[in-house]
């Protein structure tokens, strides 16, 4: 399948789910991947798509880069528009979810007293960026918001409307929460759209990390949500290919954007742009490769292809939420989640490792080395609340015999682990 014409592939019936899909995917066969949810995968049909593109830009740069290319993503934004009931024109795209909200937070004018509000369980890079804002003057206040599973949808909103409404209001102040969409780690859906709510009824910008909704989470209408910004990564769950992401700014926000990250030769001051100025700047923003942009149409194809969103979503749901099972099952362990109120395509799974041994970046590269090197076999790790979890993706080409068969490699290395550490020790 690795050089299969478009045209002729999607003349042939759809496959079968499951492993009969691995012949569609550049992956190791023998690698038992169930870590979708970090980076994705994209199938040959894109990468074919995206190798003749590159072709056609290296035969003429300059007509590619300076005319051609921007008719391809100018169709990419109204695609993801569609998918996300937007206007063509409140979609951007940038390299990563990182950058969609670093983009966002470094355009705010920041004032003492503001206060950005976040979770200890923000995605690490983003979490940082909160705190590194808080260290650069005028020194706005980061607020965090301790999120411990197990919990409940219920709980979160609760806690999150109670924070809110304890945090000073000086006036003429801001106050801007960013909100996972689904967290990484643990790997949870969160009632974002009820917590966008409540930033709307208390008066605080809402930021929304949606890095692992677009090709996952079904249905996602940003125009009755309205979030104030958000950001998803195409690369993870829509099968693009590496890296891109879309972020979302609402007409009504455009002004607060100023420049783009990092800032275009396109800019200019808002006072005197108009709508075309503002988009140039994502256009062009300096020279990389703008090829994972300019084909996500390809993925959306091959998606449309083998049965479609809810197909995917109800294939790759129903088996995560099996799997997740059968795997605390084999490790005489729990799911996070039993009740499957957070699950849609990801499973947090306690591992049989001693909670006594606390997250270290020894523990954590052991684990990593003895998994991807010496069992080519992944899905995430993560320490939280007290205890080892194991965060499991589940993708069209996965069975639950690849559950099954990484949860006794997990025994074997939680095993290896445990002894080393403690060899250490004494």
């Amino acid at each position: 399948m690795e050089n299969v014409d478009p045209a002729d592939l999607y003349r042939q019936g759809p496959p079968t789910f499951g492993h009969e899909l691995l012949k569609y995917f550049p992956l190791d066969p023998d690698y038992i991947n169930l870590n979708n949810g970090s980076f994705g995968t994209a199938p040959y049909v894109v990468h074919k798509v995206a190798n003749d593109l590159t072709l056609k830009l290296e035969a003429n740069p300059d007509r590619f880069l300076r005319l051609d290319y921007l008719q391809y993503l100018t169709d990419v934004r109204e695609k993801l528009a569609k998918m996300v009931n937007a206007q063509r024109d409140e979609i951007v795209l940038v390299p990563n979810a990182s950058v969609g909200i670093n983009t966002v937070l470094r355009n705010f004018e920041w004032e003492k007293d503001d206060v950005i509000i976040c979770f200890n369980t923000s995605y690490n890079s983003v979490h940082k960026t909160a705190y590194n804002l808080g260290d650069i003057s005028p020194n706005p206040t980061v607020s965090e918001i301790q999120l411990l599973f197990p919990t409940t949808p219920q709980q979160i909103i609760d806690q999150f409307r109670d924070h809110v409404k304890g945090l000073p209001k000086p006036e003429g102040k801001k106050r801007v929460a960013i909100i996972d969409s689904i967290i990484s780690n643990p790997g949870a859906l969160i009632p974002w759209k009820e917590l966008v709510k409540i930033c709307k009824e208390e008066g605080v910008w809402s930021v929304v990390d949606a890095a692992h909704s677009i090709g996952q989470e079904q249905k996602i209408d940003l125009t009755e949500a309205a979030p104030d910004f958000w950001t998803s990564n195409c690369h993870k769950w829509l099968h693009a290919k590496r890296a891109v992401a879309m972020l979302y700014i609402p007409e009504r926000n455009r002004n607060l954007i100023k420049t783009s990250l990092p800032t275009s030769y396109a800019y200019k001051p808002v006072a005197e742009r108009t709508l075309q100025d503002f988009l140039a700047q994502w256009e062009w923003n300096g020279t990389m490769d703008w090829i994972p942009f300019l084909i996500i149409g390809a993925a959306l194809d091959f998606r449309k292809w083998i049965g479609g969103e809810a197909k995917i979503f109800e294939y790759c749901h129903n088996l995560v939420l099996e799997g997740g099972k059968r795997m605390a099952e084999i490790f005489g362990t729990q799911v996070m989640d039993p009740n499957g109120e957070f699950t849609l395509n990801m499973v947090n799974v306690e591992l049989p490792f001693p909670a006594s041994i606390p997250l270290s970046s020894k523990v954590d590269m052991l684990f990593k080395r003895k998994m991807l090197i010496g069992r080519n076999a992944y899905s995430a790790h993560f320490y939280h609340n007290g205890r080892w979890w194991t965060r499991c993706s589940a993708q069209v080409y996965n069975e639950i015999q690849d559950f099954e068969k990484i949860a006794k490699i997990w025994i074997e290395v939680c095993d290896e682990v445990k002894r080393e550490v403690e060899a250490d020790s004494k």
